[in-house]
């Protein structure tokens, strides 16, 4: 028996109960290929594959698939929001403090959360958030130079 084919991009719109659009084919595409990028990068992939489309629609359209737990918001404190399409783990963040870039930080230990609560207070805790800082490679290269 032939194996089934790998669903596609709008295979995972439908199955998230949003309607498909060359718009969020291409920007769901876009933040899956592009890492950690930010609203106007992101609307600028799009531009480049459907044409004009406005700000506020590539919010919305990010905002709809947030929700719907195909892409993922991160927004380290001081940064504007990005998004990322690792999503289903509970992975974390390192940025550097000189120029922004992000990148993605496996769990430091154990199982997610990751990380376990001194005292939880009573909660049932299904996620921990983690944002390392430090200086990336390009950077401390060019502060030594």
């Amino acid at each position: 028996m032939p194996a089934s084919p790998a669903p596609t991009t709008a295979d995972e719109l439908r199955g998230a109960g949003l309607r498909v659009t060359a718009a969020r084919v291409a920007l769901l595409e876009a933040v899956r290929q592009g890492g950690h990028l930010g609203v106007e990068a992101i609307a600028s992939k799009v531009r480049e594959r459907v044409g004009h489309i406005s700000l506020q629609a590539v919010y919305e359209a990010l905002h709809a698939l947030t929700a719907a737990g195909l892409v993922r918001r991160i927004e380290p404190a001081g940064h504007p929001a990005r998004f990322e399409g690792r999503v289903g783990d509970n992975h974390h963040h390192i940025v550097c403090r000189s120029c922004g870039a992000v990148a993605d930080v496996d769990c430091a230990v154990g199982d997610a959360p990751c990380l376990t609560a001194s005292d939880d207070r009573g909660f049932s805790i299904d996620e921990a958030e983690v944002v390392y800082w430090g200086t990336c490679p390009d950077c401390s290269t060019g502060r030594s130079s």
